[in-house]
């Protein structure tokens, strides 16, 4: 009755309403008598009005954007998809993309396409949302900065530092007195060109580098440390003396631009001694996410805003602004990630691509069109790499690093990356860099920057340097030794739970390493030491309540499981336990067979109905990564189907192939170490017609009486599997028995999967 009212209402409202609207229109035409209304039709006919209000739409200055937008970002995603497939920092495929989209390609073999969506008067618009994009990057290269390492680590990485910066400035300076001439824009003095490409040669991009040293697992050793706060050190002095640069270049003389110069000390002192300590109290008053208002959040957003606008007017640009905000927020971690974390995903993902593209429209390599260009391009990445690798490798070999460490560090300092685009940007903006110079200069930056991994590859086979991130109190121990893998916290609690039953009673005979591989886009450098804290500080307590002792490895990387089979392979391990959480088998077949829900559609799923992988199990009954770490991992291999696992007091073992008689000593184990209660389910007859298996049994049954037992049956009950805690299976026989679609499968207890 309720619902007949409502809809009666409804109906009601509507129709009465709508014959108001009706009345008021038609009387309303009364009133224009006398008023020379002029008809917005074009009397060309209704089709045509459309097309016409069509195409003004299409070709209004939002339209525009919002299409340079959407291609932007998907051509920027597929370059740095690529770059990362062949082990590059994607920030590389989204500089080549800008490239690929300005004058250099698309401009020169679809002019047409390249003027339809970049028409000459939309440029304006990218190039200031672009500077947003930067300016909240510059924002988060601030905050990612750990300046307290800068005051307690190391007058050696602050030597190196400035060494990496005064001789490629020196170097830049030296050419820009032969290119003089020949490139500089007329009107423009040799010392602001000078100065521009002396700096632009010093530049090192932190936010790469950090990111390299993260994925190669160097962050922990001591070479990973200097060379983080070498790197940490130049970008402070190079944004530095960059302001002064700008300032400089701006003033038209040294000394007009001491009055911008000593604007720019105030200000810097205001932000460290009056700003910074007024942020500093808000951070501790507001240091937990869950009592961050609104209100605070603002606070910080307009004082970048403010610092910003601030270094703009001085006339020591924007970024710098932006970057001294974020170098004084609070310098509590959580703080600082609710900040990364709200800028980040905006300023990194939409707006940076924005830049790279505007730069790629100002990138014009056809004009490099003879040899000879070509030999200046050759010559600037050659005295650019001789400036930075080369000079921060004799730098740090003079104070006392070896060789192989030395050259390490050269190699990374010459990372340049987004930074030196965006002192490229700022110099050709002031009309200071010619066009020529400006994309002779954006080949440098790309070539330096791609050429650091292999660089690191290579020093790392001259030095025999294995890409492997196990101490040697793991590879070189003579153990039963058991590594669990994990993805959060409570997984890894979870398996330490199952690796503790394997190893329980075999006291200094045995040792367990818990390793968490976390995607270095997640982390940050300054909260790189906390956030391995956090992540193992709920299974080390699990371990203190197992009485288990256990070993912590830790690292970012962008190849998960390429890392996790490394770690297998090279630590030597008798057992890897890796989890599948059931998150995975949401929505698909798999979740049906096992029992999960299926009301969440997986998007995997349905990409894969129109990729031709709808066949989930003629290839494998595992997603992509886990699939991908049974076939490069060379020991064994436990794969942990959680399902409210919480002992393994009753396990039984599934014999359905001869093969799967390997399982049988991980029974044992489970017997030795945990006393378990174990079943041996002989489905197809295989144990009993197999002497070998027979004779496993029966020596477990006369070392341990009633702690095994032989079942003969091929339909199991669901009070028997309802009794049981884990079931064990090989991966073979799983993978049968999940196309066999058992309907005993949605009983089954938490499942672990065995590759021998």
């Amino acid at each position: 009755m309720k619902s007949f009212s409502n809809s009666f209402f409804y109906i009601t409202v509507v129709i009465v309403f709508s014959v108001l609207i009706y009345l008021t229109l038609q009387n309303g035409k009364e009133l224009e008598a006398g008023r020379d209304i002029v008809s917005q039709a074009s009397g060309n006919g209704q089709w045509k009005d459309f097309l016409a209000s069509l195409n003004h739409h299409l070709t209004s200055p939002l339209a525009i954007l919002l299409i340079q937008i959407i291609t932007i970002i998907f051509v920027a995603r597929f370059f740095g998809w690529i770059c990362k497939k062949i082990g590059q920092p994607a920030v590389i495929g989204e500089m080549i993309a800008g490239i690929v989209l300005g004058p250099s390609l698309v401009g020169t073999y679809f002019p047409e396409y390249s003027a339809l969506l970049f028409p000459d008067g939309s440029k304006d618009n990218l190039k200031f949302l672009s500077q947003i994009g930067l300016i909240l990057f510059m924002y988060v290269v601030g905050m990612e900065l750990d300046l307290s390492a800068l005051r307690n680590k190391a007058k050696d990485a602050v030597i190196i530092s400035h060494a990496s910066i005064i001789i490629p400035f020196t170097l830049g300076l030296g050419l820009a007195y032969f290119i003089y001439t020949q490139f500089a824009p007329p009107g423009v003095e040799f010392m602001a060109f000078g100065l521009f490409m002396g700096i632009a040669m010093s530049i090192t991009a932190f936010p790469v580098l950090a990111r390299i040293v993260q994925e190669r697992g160097l962050h922990r050793t001591r070479i990973g440390a200097m060379v983080i706060t070498c790197a940490a050190a130049d970008d402070v002095t190079a944004w530095c003396i960059l302001a002064a640069v700008i300032a400089i270049v701006k003033a038209g003389s040294f000394v007009s631009s001491l009055y911008i110069i000593g604007l720019s000390v105030a200000y810097v002192f205001l932000m460290l001694w009056v700003v910074k300590p007024f942020l500093k109290k808000i951070g501790e008053l507001f240091g937990n996410k869950d009592n961050i208002t609104k209100p605070v959040v603002a606070i910080f957003f307009l004082t970048l805003l403010i610092s910003a606008y601030t270094t703009e007017i001085i006339g020591i640009h924007a970024l710098f602004g932006a970057f001294m905000a974020g170098a004084i927020m609070p310098e509590n971690m959580r703080f600082r990630n609710i900040f990364i974390e709200k800028v980040e995903d905006v300023s990194q993902v939409m707006l940076l691509p924005l830049f790279f593209v505007f730069t790629g429209l100002n990138t014009n390599i056809g004009l490099l069109n003879d040899p000879y260009m070509w030999k200046v391009c050759g010559l600037i990445i050659a005295v650019a790499v001789a400036g930075k690798f080369i000079g921060s490798a004799l730098t740090a070999r003079f104070v006392g690093q070896n060789w192989r460490d030395s050259l390490t560090i050269g190699a990374l300092m010459n990372t340049r990356g987004l930074m030196e685009l965006i002192v490229l940007n700022i110099g050709l903006e002031l009309k200071v860099l010619s066009i020529e110079v400006f994309s002779m200069m954006v080949m440098m930056a790309l070539a330096t920057t791609f050429m650091t991994g292999p660089a690191l590859d290579l020093i790392g086979y001259i030095y025999n340097r294995k890409k492997n991130y196990i101490p040697a109190e793991i590879r070189q121990v003579s153990k039963f030794k058991v590594l669990v893998s994990f993805d959060s916290p409570e997984g890894g609690k979870t398996l330490l739970k199952l690796a503790n039953a394997f190893v329980k009673k075999m006291k200094g005979n045995a040792m367990v390493t818990a390793m968490h591989i976390s995607p270095s886009s997640e982390i940050h450098t300054f909260n790189l030491e906390e956030y391995e804290k956090e992540s193992f500080k709920p299974v080390l307590a699990e371990a203190d309540q197992l009485g288990q002792k256990v070993t912590t490895l830790f690292k970012a990387s962008t190849e998960l499981d390429t890392d996790i089979a490394i770690v297998a392979n090279k630590g030597e391990f008798d057992l890897v336990l890796i989890d599948i959480g059931r998150s995975i088998f949401e929505g698909t077949l798999l979740g049906k067979i096992l029992g999960f829900t299926t009301r969440i559609i997986n998007p995997e799923s349905l990409l894969n109905t129109f990729t031709g992988k709808e066949k989930l199990f003629e290839n494998s009954p595992f997603d992509d990564k886990t699939q991908h770490i049974l076939n490069r991992t060379e020991v064994p291999v436990g794969i942990l189907v959680d399902k409210e696992f919480t002992s393994t007091d009753r396990v039984f073992v599934t014999i359905f192939d001869p093969a799967d008689a390997f399982l049988i000593q991980y029974a044992q184990r489970l017997i030795s170490n945990a006393g378990s209660q174990v079943t041996v389910l002989d489905a197809d007859g295989m144990v009993k017609n197999n002497a070998e298996i027979k004779e496993s049994i029966r020596a477990i049954e006369h070392n341990v009486p009633n702690h095994i037992k032989l079942l003969s049956q091929r339909k199991i009950e669901k009070e028997f599997l309802d009794g049981q805690d884990l079931m064990i299976i090989s991966v073979d026989s799983w993978k049968k028995l999940v196309e066999s679609r058992s309907t005993w499968l949605n009983n089954t207890p938490s499942l672990l999967i065995i590759k021998e």
